[in-house]
């Protein structure tokens, strides 16, 4: 492998935006904000391998040859197999698969109804192969360029990097049309909704589930670039697990407080919310809405029911007696929300690799439910729309057996000169549907903001 330190006077998403528009980039941003989460960010590009699949179809683009196949989770684990490198590195990422894992790829994992409506039609898997990127240490200030081959194309990489970082200008953002008038629909009324969470209540009054995540989704028209656009939504809620891809004919703008699940050195992580609050107008609203927060029963017991499903899949893909949990009810603060949040953790079993854990886990119960199959059966029945890449997972499956993927919230698509955000809840039986259906205003507050701004 080669890891190249360089020392360049830009910030990551200066560094970014001069190779945004090299092919399939992609920008794992990680906030100044959260060094204890977000200690690292990564820039990669121009893939060696393209995987996209949609429902069991799946196109694979390789050297400039396209090939249609099926199976996409048992190929992604066969490709990993193929390019893996038994190299250390402090770095998270040396080189792997990057892209994005959609909701809707649940049904590869487990039979589940589709009545839902595919109306926006993202793939439910799209991921890049690069041999390398860069890598941004926010505690050190340090960058890196990376390759996990040694050899020549390699050296041209990385020298092609340091070349164009050292002669290139940061491009402009583009800027957008007035947002005066910007109008924003949802694909329910406020109505339907609160019948929703009726209706998930008496599934939980007749012993079916015990919560479910009930959300809504939002569109409106896209009147400036992508990236312009993921410029104001990073500033109004910078996010430990943040990602920009740009894909030819979408592209996704996360601002992610949340990690699904985390692979480093045969040890998982995973970091589930529940309980939200909004942040206050002053110092004094900002305390009593975190206190009560704090010391919510509600909350605990629907964060508690969650760690309960993190643990119990953790357990299918875990060395016996590992699984634990060292962080419990810890709340955290953003520009515009508090949360609740746990760890949980294990050791992972020698003869499961990062895809097993995929398969295992897939889709995060904090955005489901419990029990999570028949949540998901509901999920299906209650909203209008399929979810698409929200409450999938964005980040990288590294060459080494490593890895680091979101929960896909606080997140807009672009597709068609249109955005498309979505938020919601975790539903239980003393759930109020009036606060329920605020709580999901509150929770896209960053991005209305985002899309607004001038």
């Amino acid at each position: 492998m080669i890891v190249k330190k360089l020392q360049i006077d830009l910030q990551p998403f200066e560094v970014f935006q001069i190779f945004a528009q090299e092919d399939q980039a992609i920008f794992l941003d990680s906030s100044d904000k959260y060094k204890k989460l977000g200690e690292y960010s990564i820039i990669c590009f121009n893939p060696f391998i393209k995987i996209k699949s949609k429902n069991n179809q799946v196109i694979i683009e390789k050297d400039n040859e396209i090939i249609e196949t099926t199976e996409p989770i048992k190929l992604l684990k066969q490709y990993l197999a193929k390019y893996r490198k038994n190299y250390q590195s402090n770095l998270p990422f040396i080189g792997g698969a990057v892209g994005h894992f959609s909701y809707d790829l649940c049904h590869h994992f487990e039979e589940l109804p589709r009545t839902a409506v595919d109306d926006v039609k993202i793939p439910d898997l799209n991921l890049g192969f690069y041999n390398g990127g860069i890598v941004f240490n926010h505690q050190t200030g340090e960058y890196f360029l990376t390759d996990a081959q040694v050899n020549s194309k390699a050296k041209a990489r990385v020298d092609y990097m340091i070349k164009k970082l050292k002669d290139a200008k940061v491009p402009d953002l583009k800027t957008g049309q007035s947002k005066s008038n910007i109008k924003i629909k949802s694909n329910i009324t406020k109505k339907e909704y609160h019948r929703a969470i009726n209706k998930i209540k008496k599934y939980i009054e007749n012993g079916d589930i015990y919560q479910v995540n009930m959300t809504q989704r939002f569109e409106t028209e896209l009147r400036e670039e992508p990236l312009t656009l993921y410029s104001k939504l990073r500033q109004v809620n910078p996010a430990p697990f943040a990602a920009y891809l740009n894909f030819q004919d979408y592209q996704i703008l996360s601002s992610s407080p949340e990690r699904f699940i985390r692979s480093k050195n045969k040890k998982l992580f995973t970091r589930p919310i529940k309980g939200t609050r909004p942040r206050g107008k002053n110092k004094a609203e900002d305390m009593k809405l975190k206190q009560e927060l704090i010391n919510s029963e509600k909350d605990k017991a629907e964060l508690l029911m969650i760690v309960d499903l993190e643990r119990n899949d953790f357990s299918k893909v875990a060395k016996t007696g590992t699984v634990k949990v060292p962080e419990l009810f810890v709340l955290e603060q953003y520009p515009t929300v508090f949360h609740l949040v746990s760890q949980v953790e294990c050791e992972l079993d020698e003869k499961y690799d990062a895809v097993d854990c995929i398969r295992n886990t897939f889709p995060g119960g904090s955005i489901t439910g419990a029990p999570k199959i028949r949540a998901m059966e509901i999920i299906d029945e209650l909203e209008p729309t399929q979810r698409n890449i929200y409450t999938g997972s964005i980040g990288y499956l590294d060459f080494n057996g490593d890895m680091d993927l979101n929960i896909v919230i606080r997140t807009m698509v672009t597709k068609d000169k249109k955005a498309y955000f979505q938020v919601g809840g975790g539903i239980v039986w003393d759930s109020d549907a009036a606060a329920e259906y605020q709580e999901s205003l509150d929770k896209g507050k960053a991005l209305v903001e985002a899309l607004k701004m001038e």
